[in-house]
């Protein structure tokens, strides 16, 4: 059996190894290292593909949020509400802009925000929810866009591990994740479902004054070389980056159903043990993508099981073992743990098992065998 990774980015390059190096090769022959024709490119690839007027690349996903926000001319003291149990990118940017977070409990089955949680958290300074499509399932977009519409709220998705997710609507319509809200971001790091080979990110919307501004954000808060209308960061996409997700991008599609698949396989080798909860898939099956395969574990010792799977040489981590309100940076009076029963519980059950698109059966059976063999 071939060595099992967490992410196996070595095998998904052999596959494609020509089209990559070529699309690289192209860059390095133009010598247009930045906004030259591959970022162009992927620019309109990816606005077709996503159903968006304007898609804004820039330099990583953390900046992607932090644009978004500078574009919507949110200022210090605006409460911005978002989910606690995330990665602090989301957040970190909020603080940033010395904008008020305002974290708020998830749901205990999809991990997404809790639509009641934000409906408690709403106050006269509130400007912006922030739902985080996370592990790759799509939020409960259409309540918390009522909500929104309701109090006059923006919504800005953070979209870094959702990409080529749908959600469905109750009419039965459909949207790609990262077109939904006001404006939306996401990422490119390399592990990311649609990955670069370094940094990268992006800012989508269809809204076109605000695609205006962002695209003066990006760079420097120019439209016009050494004329600068609004105050911009150094945030661009780099064309070798684009090289790669233009080779990478007619493939999202695929490498998303294998990701499907393979957490299918996984969720029915552990369906019968009672201390395992698979992950659940809110609405179609298209409304996952599965950045992550995470389980929760109850009524056993989830570090010790990942301990175990560590000496079988199955990689695996906890995703996230501290809630942003108990972070350090982000501890305030105004958060009350009653208010986080959902989160506080799941940092200590949940537990990330590889997941990629490369994944074979052997090595899903391997693994699924090791955790049972653990909770018997």
């Amino acid at each position: 059996m071939k060595k099992i990774q967490m992410v196996d980015l070595k095998s998904q390059y052999d596959h494609i190894k020509d089209t990559v190096n070529a699309s690289i090769q192209e860059v390095l022959d133009t010598t247009a290292y930045i906004n030259g024709p591959q970022v162009h490119a992927f620019q309109k690839s990816l606005e077709d593909y996503l159903g968006v007027k304007h898609v804004i690349p820039c330099a990583n996903g953390t900046d992607a949020l932090q644009i978004a926000m500078m574009g919507l001319g949110l200022q210090p003291g605006d409460e911005v509400i978002t989910a606690d149990f995330t990665f602090a990118a989301t957040v970190e940017v909020i603080a940033l802009l010395q904008l008020t977070p305002v974290l708020v409990d998830v749901e205990p089955d999809t991990f997404n925000i809790s639509i009641e949680a934000i409906k408690k958290a709403i106050t006269p300074k509130t400007k912006a929810i922030v739902p985080v499509h996370l592990f790759g399932q799509v939020a409960n977009m259409e309540a918390i866009l009522e909500i929104a519409k309701e109090h006059n709220l923006y919504v800005i998705e953070d979209n870094a591990q959702a990409i080529g997710a749908d959600y469905t609507f109750a009419d039965g319509s459909k949207k790609k994740v990262g077109g939904i809200g006001h404006v939306a971001s996401t990422s490119f790091f390399p592990s990311k479902n649609l990955g670069c080979y370094g940094d990268g990110g992006a800012i989508f919307t269809n809204d076109d004054a605000l695609a205006h501004t962002l695209r003066g954000i990006v760079n420097h808060g120019m439209y016009v070389r050494y004329h600068h209308d609004v105050v911009g960061v150094n945030s661009r996409l780099d064309s070798v980056q684009a090289a790669v997700l233009n080779a990478k991008l007619p493939l999202l599609d695929s490498y998303n159903k294998a990701r499907r698949e393979a957490a299918a396989k996984y969720s029915a080798a552990l369906a019968n043990n009672a201390k395992i909860v698979t992950p659940f898939i809110e609405g179609t099956e298209d409304s996952h993508v599965f950045h992550q395969y995470v389980i929760r574990i109850l009524d056993a010792d989830r570090n010790a099981l990942m301990q175990h799977l560590l000496d079988k040489g199955i990689p695996c981590a906890i995703y996230y073992p501290i809630p942003l309100h108990s972070q350090k940076a982000y501890t305030d009076v105004r958060y009350n743990e009653a208010d986080f029963p959902v989160t506080n519980q799941l940092v200590n059950e949940v537990l990330a098992l590889p997941m990629h698109t490369e994944l074979e059966d052997e090595q899903i059976a391997f693994i699924t065998g090791a955790i049972l063999e653990f909770l018997k």
